[in-house]
């Protein structure tokens, strides 16, 4: 018992110091956030500003007008983006771990299969292909070949075969046929897993910068990830404004985990268990 607590003492121990490691860089991002530009590039480490601002965030809006196109392409590439991944992600792996049909276990490696290819190796096949349809510098270009991902398919498919057949059972006994049954009861169930889904592909689109970097030209078009880079000079990076401009960008990620964080443990377990 008492080496079972030392080893419990231990363990949080380490995560303490883990998390304190993990935190103090964002700390320091958003105290710089209202601090000076002197006062950044002065080169004391303070956690509290001297001369406290808020005129960064302000002049992020103004001194870069397209600021808010940014903002607003981020949003709505990671929201329709992620959507349709909560769709066909859960349809194809509800498909895998329910139906009968032809060729089911060679589509099944071969999703297992793109698992194991780097995304570096697509990204040029993917402009060639986008370059021909006319979808460069567009919003389809970057949402459609992101619109499903292998990975979450995989996790949905393990979700679909542990939830009980006996909730489906009882829909089909009720009337409900195929796809009744799917979206009106089997996809309300899996909330967990796909709260889960929905955290991880929303910051996949939110946080990429090489696609935007390749697909998009226009400015008007930029992401923020993209966008950030505006505010570095040829002779001076003006880290007062890149530091407002990084908190703005986590705060949509820090308010989705918080209102899905009471699903996101569950989810994870890739059960199907209610």
């Amino acid at each position: 018992m008492k080496k079972r607590t030392a080893g419990t003492r231990a363990l949080y121990v380490i995560l303490v110091v883990y998390a304190i490691i993990t935190v103090i860089p964002f700390l320091w991002a958003l105290s710089s956030s209202f601090k000076t530009l002197g006062e950044i590039v002065s080169g004391s480490i303070n956690f509290i500003p001297k001369d406290f601002t808020l005129d960064n965030y302000k002049q992020i809006f103004t001194r870069e007008p397209l600021f808010g196109r940014w903002l607003f392409n981020s949003l709505f590439i990671a929201t329709v983006g992620t959507l349709l991944n909560l769709l066909f992600n859960s349809m194809a792996g509800y498909a895998l771990a329910r139906l009968s049909f032809p060729g089911k276990k060679s589509i099944f490696l071969m999703i297992l299969a793109v698992l194991m290819i780097p995304f570096q190796v697509t990204l040029i096949p993917n402009f060639l292909i986008l370059k021909e349809l006319g979808w460069l510098n567009s919003y389809q270009g970057m949402i459609i070949p992101g619109a499903v991902n292998a990975t979450f398919i995989f996790m949905m498919r393990q979700f679909f075969i542990n939830f009980p057949k006996e909730v489906e059972e009882a829909a089909a006994i009720d009337g409900l046929g195929r796809f009744g049954t799917f979206f009106r009861i089997v996809l309300p169930l899996a909330k967990p897993a796909l709260a889960a889904q929905t955290i991880f592909v929303f910051m996949a689109f939110w946080n990429d910068f090489m696609r935007p970097l390749i697909i998009l030209s226009d400015q008007d078009m930029f992401t923020l990830p993209l966008g950030l880079n505006s505010f570095k000079g040829q002779f001076i990076s003006f880290w007062n404004y890149i530091m407002a401009a990084s908190m703005v960008f986590t705060l949509p990620i820090i308010v989705l985990y918080a209102f899905f964080n009471r699903y996101f443990v569950k989810g994870i377990k890739f059960t199907g268990d209610k």
